[in-house]
């Protein structure tokens, strides 16, 4: 169930008036959403055999 920020968004970007000013760049500063496609960190797969060393730090 969307939040009401969610349902928001939603509205503003149905709206035809609306969808026609925002740019690529607001899209992106609506909402991490836009960008959830995009892993900055790359992949991360937890190995839960193994224990990390911390007395070597």
């Amino acid at each position: 169930m969307p939040g009401a920020a969610t349902t928001l968004l939603q509205a503003v970007l149905r709206d035809a008036q609306w969808a026609g000013k925002l740019t690529e760049e607001d899209q992106r500063a609506l909402s991490p959403r836009f960008w959830a496609h995009v892993n900055p960190y790359g992949r991360f797969r937890p190995d839960m055999e193994t224990r990390l060393d911390l007395t070597a730090a």
